[in-house]
């Protein structure tokens, strides 16, 4: 009876895997979650931070409702942008999604 349970001690004692082995592929899901979806989106907004602060007075640009206009002031967190004739709005600078150049000036084509 003794040598049965100490035979059932050492295959319960073999069974437990290492903590690290255990680990592991939360580790390896981590990293691939970094490198297809936070890198990436980190790149992303810094490009889209390096636009906006580069945008100057008679920039055109499209903000991300659809409102095309021309950049009339710049602010500390604002832009005032000329929509029409005599119509000018003041928006976020984090409402604009591109700047358009002479190649994308129809942004629907």
């Amino acid at each position: 009876m003794l040598g049965m349970l100490s035979f059932l001690n050492q295959a319960q004692a073999q069974q437990q895997p290492n903590m690290l082995v255990s680990l592991l592929p939360f580790v390896v899901i981590f990293i691939i979650f970094y490198l297809l979806l936070i890198l990436p989106a980190k790149k992303k907004q810094k490009k889209h931070i390096e636009m906006i602060n580069s945008l100057k007075p008679g920039a055109k640009v499209m903000t991300s409702g659809g409102i095309i206009g021309t950049i009339m002031g710049v602010k500390e967190r604002t832009f005032e942008l000329k929509i029409a004739n005599n119509v000018k709005i003041e928006i976020s600078k984090n409402a604009i999604a591109t700047v358009l150049t002479e190649t994308n000036k129809n942004p629907e084509k």
